[in-house]
């Protein structure tokens, strides 16, 4: 499988529109143009990938507490809507099968976040992994994490598969070298990297390396912020609401 990202990935889906980490916010990406998506992706207590963001439920669902509690058949059963507004009251928190079917049947690409709850690092990669292995989805994919364990894991476990690591912060340039070296070490392809800490000579080092970069923010990125980042040579930008490049997606 040969990959090829776009300039623009639906962060979440379009978590600036649609409630994040929903189908519908997939379908929204969709209904846009956007060609790639990217979700985050951890395990329920019977150990079925589903999506969802944070450790616990609170703020995107009408749950409480750490996932790991709850089996897959009672999340499914949680409203993920109305915290973004009372008319997506009906959302629920999809399972990665049903987004990779999805993606599959429309052609779009998939960065599957591995976002595992404290203690479920091992148990998440294997899941997803038996996931992939047992269905042969139809559509590219990448996998990237904060977490260092679930990156090495899933490239031990899928070799053929895309990985990238993200970053949101490091101390010294020093620091940032030995990572590129471990990314080098375990054939990673990607870095993803905060806007906050960013640089031209950031994503000169990583070209160096034959790195893609990769740009995500807690806030939307807009059009004028993109095309400095592009200019500089940043491959691709995590993008909540999408209608400043209205131009460019048509």
């Amino acid at each position: 499988m040969t990959i090829n990202l776009p300039k623009l990935i639906g962060h979440r889906g379009v978590r600036g529109l649609v409630p994040e980490n929903t189908l519908q916010s997939i379908k929204k990406a969709i209904e846009l143009n956007i060609k790639w998506v990217e979700i985050d992706v951890k395990i329920s207590k019977d150990h079925i990938p589903f999506l969802l963001h944070d450790s616990s439920l609170e703020r995107t669902t009408s749950g409480n507490g750490s996932p790991l509690n709850y089996k897959y058949s009672e999340l499914y059963k949680l409203d993920a809507g109305s915290w973004f507004d009372k008319k997506y009251k009906n959302l629920y928190t999809p399972t990665l099968k049903e987004v990779l079917d999805l993606c599959s049947q429309k052609n779009i690409g998939v960065n599957i976040e591995l976002k595992p709850n404290k203690g479920s690092e091992e148990a998440n990669v294997v899941a997803v992994t038996e996931l992939v292995n047992k269905h042969k989805f139809d559509c590219q994919y990448f996998f990237s994490s904060f977490d260092w364990f679930s990156v090495i894991k899933i490239r031990d476990l899928l070799p053929e598969s895309y990985v990238g690591i993200l970053i949101d912060s490091f101390d010294q340039k020093r620091n940032f070298t030995k990572v590129l070296n471990k990314c080098n070490e375990h054939n990673f392809f990607s870095c993803g990297f905060n806007i906050k800490i960013i640089s031209d000579e950031i994503i000169k080092i990583c070209k160096n390396y034959g790195i893609l970069v990769t740009v995500y923010s807690s806030q939307n990125i807009e059009k004028y912020e993109a095309e400095e980042l592009w200019n500089l040579g940043v491959d691709s930008i995590f993008i909540d609401n999408p209608t400043s490049y209205k131009n460019m997606l048509e």
